[in-house]
């Protein structure tokens, strides 16, 4: 079956769950902070999907007084399935894998391993949010003998197992497999997982379920005081709306590991900085500017000429990309440390400090 008959197929189904309306898949608006309880809310962000163009429109709220950022009304458990659908897996598994798979990622996953280098030889790591395990693939050549397990909601899990990426699939959520790994681990990453989760604090709580005594968790998230979300708005690509929930500044996570029993040993805020956020404004300025794909969630096909025209201008608009992207990755070594830097790093051990 190709893919416009997949559509084809698929569509049936998404139409029947579009003529529902999408209001049902959030919850209630929040009028309180989910990180310290204040009512001192302003509306950050208002925008609709940029990413696949699934239909409705999500709001990022700002607490004014711990300044924490996340999707009001938040989207239910139902509301995740609908947008994460054919993103990772099915129709989007193609792209999502030649992403994943890049070589400015492998770069990237080389600097997260080796972060770890200064706190000893991890024994058994766990990955968290592991999706296809291509960060434990790349890590194995700084660790090598480093047992590597994932942990994933999404079959992508069992998929890295079977290509020898990861030792041990854990299909779920972490906050419900704890108690099963309870001290498996003395190692856990959570790499641009923390803001995909409902609840932030019940992960990291479960994080101490799973690791051992004086083990080490490594986070890294998108960094919402990054002055890029504010020259970019809607176009910066972290924002990743419906699918980043919470936004989170380095004070307010380093505070929380350490209410929790963590003890913070090192924070990095240049280093993890992704060089695309113009390259990434660029391309959803371009593909929202196009006419739509042939996505199942749109209620009709497009027209040939729309087909024709939308491959012929993407195609005019490649060498554009292409330079906005090369300027990028020349001016990454000196935006990495300014505040533009997009996100950071932080390394906790499990236990406070003796």
């Amino acid at each position: 079956m190709n893919r416009t008959q997949e559509v084809d197929r698929l569509r049936v189904d998404y139409q029947r769950e579009l003529a529902l309306g999408t209001d049902r898949f959030h919850a209630p608006k929040r009028t309180t902070c989910p990180w310290c309880g204040s009512s001192r809310l302003r509306t950050r962000l208002r925008t609709v999907d940029l990413l696949q163009h699934k239909p409705g429109t999500f709001v990022i709220d700002q607490c004014r007084d711990c300044s924490h950022s996340f999707q009001n009304p938040q989207l239910t458990p139902e509301g995740l399935d609908f947008y994460y659908r054919d993103f990772y897996d099915g129709l989007g598994a193609d792209l999502a894998e030649w992403v994943f798979d890049g070589k400015g990622n492998r770069k990237r996953y080389l600097a997260s391993a080796r972060a770890l280098l200064p706190f000893g030889a991890p024994r058994r790591w766990l990955d968290v949010g592991t999706g296809h395990g291509h960060f434990p693939q790349t890590a194995r050549t700084v660790h090598p003998a480093t047992v590597f397990d994932g942990l994933d909601l999404s079959g992508g899990v069992d998929e890295a197992k079977r290509q020898g990426r990861i030792d041990e699939a854990h299909r779920g959520l972490l906050t419900e497999l704890a108690p099963k790994l309870e001290g498996t681990y003395d190692t856990m990453s959570m790499f641009h997982y923390l803001e995909h989760t409902t609840d932030p604090r019940a992960e990291l709580t479960a994080a101490r379920t799973v690791l051992t005594p004086g083990g080490h968790l490594i986070i890294e998230v998108p960094d919402p005081e990054c002055v890029s979300s504010a020259i970019l708005g809607r176009y910066w690509m972290p924002y990743f709306q419906p699918q980043h929930l919470h936004l989170i500044p380095l004070a307010n996570l380093r505070r929380e590991l350490e209410s929790l029993g963590y003890t913070v040993v090192a924070t990095e805020r240049h280093e993890p900085h992704i060089p695309f956020d113009l390259t990434g404004a660029a391309v959803l300025a371009l593909v929202n500017a196009l006419p739509l794909a042939d996505e199942p969630w749109h209620a009709a096909p497009p027209s040939d000429l729309q087909r024709k025209a939308r491959t012929a201008l993407f195609w005019s608009a490649v060498p554009l990309l292409a330079g906005v992207y090369g300027a990028e990755q020349l001016l990454a070594p000196l935006l990495r440390r300014t505040r533009l830097s997009n996100a950071y790093r932080i390394v906790a051990r499990n236990g406070t400090a003796t």
